[in-house]
């Protein structure tokens, strides 16, 4: 096992090694494994993510998995599960949602996984579409439009979410341009198969566009109409884009951040608040004839050696248990640069990056995720998330605010950098702060305005009481998102406490529950999670000791932290409304 006090010394060898094992490309690594496992043939089945862990630790089981690979096996799953009265949940290729969007409760529930529906069934250039099972991944998408001489315009950056799973969470990528960046707006056609009564068959495929009245409720439906079938989307002619990434001095970054976006069809910005630094993309399209082979290929979603992921991971768990911040702030300042110098992946000829700006094809810069291009296995190479392997373990909080409050948002987290500086370098080792642009959306549970995306990963530890270094400050960001400004959570990221109460913030929810009644009236797709996320029943509160530390619930006691390691419930220090789990060492300082 590695000695994580051994690491620190010398502690400038290790970032070296850290840094290089970031940059370095491995051609086979391990694909993530099958989410679900059962100890039987396809019976006795657990569930879990992508990151080997829902954000309540949880262990979600289902009596049984089944793998359609036609829509007539998706009908005769679902038809035979209304007539048993079981809960269904679908599950994807790589299940990359956080939170419980796939545990179907109960003891007798089923998995329906799109794993095999994975065929393209029509690219049409004469209307610029593409019809596609729910189980084809973003990856998939991009090259089959390519081979056409077309493109998906804006999709989200990691190419391993299947279209079902993006589309039932809303995924987006960045602009503020057109329809904007929320891949739903793109879809003309949609399948859901639905439950029904004995007249029908138990089963019931409905066939959506536009012209349909039920399409704004069916493009986000966090899974709980039925099964996306097919999905048909918009596309554009295949184009180039020229991409330059500038850093800059983050003092007015309040202030240019709207814009930015304007400028910019595909801007987004890299904010490292500890370094007072912000990068910005400078992303827009150039005519086709532009001689450049541009490939994106970010270093984050690489295959990395497993024993460099065991490496970093230990620095960091090392650097927690010593409340070690200089270290992290090191740490992050070798990471920042090393990927600012390596153009973040990106390279000119599908080789090496050697200047900006980039020029390439939409098709080969928009994505990227070459750690799912494996064959060997996660004791060699993996994801850096893979969970069979010790790497990176972390909470992701994804908001995004309305750009009629975002000025204000950013001044405020900028006070709470100034009194506590070294708190973001935790952030920064996770490549900072991502703000991206989204549009206000048509979808009844999509954006209600014009927003910026904020993407924060952070440290989590394996032990769900062990508190994290500067707790309070990641704590008071995240509620002064969803609680001064009303931020909007991403359906498929987040801790628990971003979604308490979050259906009163859409003004179409009572539209959309007529909807999800009228589709499952016997809740054959509802779950404990999300009746409670719609406001059906209950709440995602989970009120214990230490329940604070992993988002479960605010605290409002000193137990809700971790008091016995110095850890207290007390009020944000810029938003004093916020209530935070504290280090009382932290407190003598103020």
């Amino acid at each position: 096992m590695l000695d994580p006090s051994s690491l620190e010394h010398p502690l400038r060898s290790i970032l070296r090694l850290q840094c290089m094992f970031l940059v370095v490309y491995v051609v086979f690594s391990s694909p993530p494994e099958d989410p679900v496992k059962c100890s039987l043939q396809n019976k006795n089945c657990t569930i879990t993510n992508s990151y080997g862990a829902f954000p309540d630790r949880t262990v979600c089981r289902a009596a049984e998995v089944v793998y359609p690979t036609t829509e007539k096996e998706l009908i005769a799953a679902v038809a035979q599960a209304s007539i048993d009265k079981r809960k269904v949940k679908v599950v994807t290729k790589y299940s990359h949602s956080i939170p419980k969007l796939v545990c179907p409760g109960g003891q007798d529930g089923l998995l329906i996984s799109t794993r095999y529906l994975n065929h393209t069934i029509d690219v049409n250039p004469s209307t610029m579409t593409i019809a596609v099972e729910s189980g084809v991944t973003l990856k998939e998408i991009i090259e089959q439009a390519a081979k056409a001489g077309l493109a998906l315009p804006y999709t989200p950056y990691w190419w391993g979410l299947t279209i079902g799973g993006l589309l039932s969470t809303g995924a987006h990528g960045s602009t503020l341009w057109g329809k904007g960046s929320a891949v739903h707006d793109y879809v003309v056609g949609l399948r859901i198969v639905a439950p029904a009564g004995p007249k029908e068959g138990y089963a019931k495929v409905r066939n959506l566009d536009n012209s349909h009245t039920d399409m704004d409720a069916a493009k986000v439906s966090l899974g709980v109409l039925g099964v996306i079938s097919l999905v048909t989307l918009k596309l554009q002619p295949l184009f180039k884009r020229s991409i330059t990434f500038l850093a800059k001095n983050d003092s007015d970054l309040a202030d240019q951040i709207i814009n930015f976006g304007n400028q910019h069809e595909f801007a987004d910005i890299a904010w490292y608040p500890s370094q007072h630094k912000a990068v910005y993309r400078m992303d827009d399209r150039v005519p086709s004839n532009v001689s450049g082979n541009g490939v994106n290929d970010f270093i984050g979603f690489r295959s990395t050696l497993s024993v460099a992921l065991a490496l970093i991971r230990s620095l960091e768990e090392g650097q927690e248990s010593t409340s070690n911040a200089d270290g992290k702030c090191t740490s992050a300042k070798l990471i920042t640069s090393t990927l600012m110098s390596s153009g973040f992946g990106f390279s000119n000829n599908g080789i090496a990056f050697t200047g900006y700006p980039i020029l390439g094809y939409q098709n080969r810069v928009q994505a990227s995720g070459s750690c799912l291009n494996s064959l060997q296995n996660a004791e060699i190479t993996a994801c850096p998330w893979d969970p069979r392997v010790k790497g990176e373990f972390f909470h992701q909080t994804t908001i995004s605010i309305a750009l009629t409050k975002i000025k204000s948002f950013i001044e405020d987290v900028q006070k709470l950098k100034d009194l506590e500086p070294k708190a973001f370098c935790g952030v920064e080792l996770y490549n900072g702060i991502l703000l991206r642009y989204v549009k206000a959306s048509s979808a009844y549970l999509g954006k209600q305005e014009d927003a910026l995306d904020l993407d924060i990963s952070y440290y989590r530890s394996k032990d769900p009481l062990t508190p994290r270094l500067y707790e309070d400050v990641l704590e008071e960001i995240e509620q002064l998102a969803l609680l001064k400004y009303g931020g909007l959570p991403h359906w498929g990221k987040n801790r628990n406490i971003a979604f308490d109460g979050v259906i009163k913030k859409y003004d179409s929810a009572r539209a959309f529950l007529k909807v999800k009644e009228l589709y499952d009236p016997m809740g054959v797709f509802s779950s404990e999670w999300t009746d409670q996320i719609l406001g059906i029943q209950g709440n995602v509160n989970i009120v214990k000791d230490g329940c604070a530390l992993e988002g479960l619930c605010i605290c409002s006691q000193d137990s809700h932290c971790a008091p016995n390691k110095g850890y207290v419930c007390r009020p944000g220090r810029v938003y004093k409304d916020a209530r935070v789990c504290t280090r009382l060492s932290s407190l003598r300082k103020l």
